[in-house]
């Protein structure tokens, strides 16, 4: 079992910036690749970014050049840098992991508010 902690959120202006963190306890040999969602009220989940065990990433398009995805293995957290936020960034934002040889992230986190005003 992998337990994940988010950390971060919280209400900030437009064009303002934010970190989320995402701190993995557990069995964490057992994780390749973790990643962000995000669900906006009344919307689907949202993948917004994934960073693999080796530090590939990806980025949903509307985040790509303002967000940043980034990993200390050390501290078995994974981090969110995200800037120039915008109205429609507004979201429950949760970390998932996901254990090698899988497609799908089956562990999550509690999720952490972010809220962007215009």
């Amino acid at each position: 079992q992998v337990q994940l902690v988010e950390s971060g959120g919280g209400l900030v202006q437009a064009g303002g910036s934010l970190r989320l963190s995402c701190a993995a306890s557990g069995s964490i040999d057992s994780i390749d690749a973790m990643a962000w969602y995000r669900q906006a009220p009344g919307k689907q989940r949202e993948l917004v970014a994934t960073i693999t065990r080796g530090g590939t990433t990806t980025y949903t398009d509307s985040v790509k050049g303002r967000f940043t995805i980034s990993r200390d293995n050390a501290k078995n957290t994974v981090y969110l840098q995200m800037n120039s936020l915008k109205p429609e960034d507004t979201a429950v934002y949760y970390c998932g992991a996901r254990r090698w040889g899988r497609a799908w992230y089956e562990y999550w986190g509690q999720g952490t508010q972010v809220s962007v005003s215009s």
